[in-house]
């Protein structure tokens, strides 16, 4: 298993979509909890919801890419711009 980064970034003026969406999402990574170590939302300069940042624990990157695809949030055009990178943590633990 391997550490993954995802980093989404919302598109501006988006909250709309964001909150329409969110129960889908929230349900959604329920269910792959397992693969979730640390999860929630990236915020605006006013506190504001403007993206999502997970860790994820996964076998690969197209794992961790799967699980990207397949988030409400990513099916319904939320994100401008997502990053996936690998993670290895060498301060703390997950």
């Amino acid at each position: 298993m391997a550490l993954f980064i995802l980093a989404c970034f919302d598109k501006p003026g988006s909250l709309e979509l964001r909150m329409a969406t969110r129960e889908a999402h929230l349900a959604y990574v329920r269910e792959h909890i397992a693969a979730v170590k640390l999860a929630g939302p990236l915020l605006d300069e006013a506190d504001g919801m403007a993206g999502s940042l997970f860790v994820l624990e996964v076998a690969d990157r197209a794992a961790a890419q799967a699980f990207n695809t397949a988030d409400p949030y990513q099916k319904a055009g939320l994100f401008d711009r997502v990053e996936l990178r690998g993670f290895r943590a060498s301060i703390g633990s997950i």
